[in-house]
C-alpha cells in the first residue's frame, strides 16, 4: 500500500501561522486553499521532506485550535541542524520556551517551545 501521513494543525488564524510557520521553520507553501470569505481551509507547506497542513479553526465544525481547548495533547518534533538557533528563531518571532534545549541523557539535544497558536515542539538535534 502506499500512503502518506502528515499531520494538519488547526489555529486561531491559518494567514499568521502560515507567515510564522514560512519564517521560523523555512518552511514553504505548496497549497493554500482559501473560500470566497478568505479562511484559508486547508494549506500543505513543506519542511525539508514532511509536509504539515494547516487550517483556520471553525467552530462550528468541530474544529479547534489548542488555545481554545486549553492547550495540545500533542507533540511535534523538529528534526534541526541546529536546535538551539531553531527554537530561538521560533521564539524570536513569537513562540514560548516551555523547556530550555540542552543534551538530554537519552542522546538527544532537545527542547520544547509552544507557538503562537498554542501547539508544542519537541525541537530536536544532534549532542554538542
Amino acid at each position: 500500500m502506499n500512503s502518506a501521513l502528515f499531520p494538519k494543525l488547526l489555529v486561531s488564524d491559518a494567514d499568521a501561522a502560515i507567515d510564522f510557520y514560512t519564517e521560523a521553520l523555512g518552511a514553504d507553501v505548496a497549497l493554500r486553499v482559501a473560500g470566497d470569505d478568505g479562511m484559508v481551509h486547508h494549506a500543505e507547506l513543506t519542511v525539508g521532506g514532511a509536509t504539515l497542513a494547516l487550517a483556520q479553526s471553525v467552530e462550528e465544525w468541530g474544529w479547534h485550535d489548542p488555545v481554545s481547548l486549553g492547550g495540545s495533547p500533542v507533540l511535534l518534533t523538529l528534526d534541526a541542524a541546529d536546535p538551539d538557533a531553531a527554537a530561538r528563531r521560533m521564539v524570536d518571532l513569537g513562540a514560548e520556551l516551555v523547556i530550555p534545549v540542552e543534551n538530554r541523557p537519552y542522546g538527544k539535544r532537545q527542547g520544547r517551545v509552544k507557538d503562537p497558536f498554542g501547539h508544542l515542539w519537541v525541537v530536536s538535534g544532534a549532542l554538542r
